[in-house]
């Protein structure tokens, strides 16, 4: 997959993760240009750009779930 080189690569946090609320607003501001253009190649591929967003919201839900139960199993 060639096209996914395009995004480019994502830069480490400056803020550690006890910080939570600028690491997390800092991962925000990463990811948010990077979303935008992956939605832009899907637009581009003929999906709907709803439906790529809804997806890919499905999508980080199984990741966040996933890593909770692996969390849960370890403690």
């Amino acid at each position: 997959m060639d096209a996914m080189a395009g995004l480019g690569s994502v830069p480490a946090p400056t803020h550690q993760a006890k910080e939570f609320l600028a690491y997390e607003t800092e991962c925000r501001n990463v990811l948010k240009p990077l979303l935008a253009e992956l939605l832009d190649m899907a637009e581009a591929a003929g999906w709907n750009r709803r439906t790529a967003a809804s997806a890919l919201m499905f999508l980080a839900a199984q990741q966040v779930s996933a890593t909770s139960e692996v969390s849960a199993g370890s403690g």
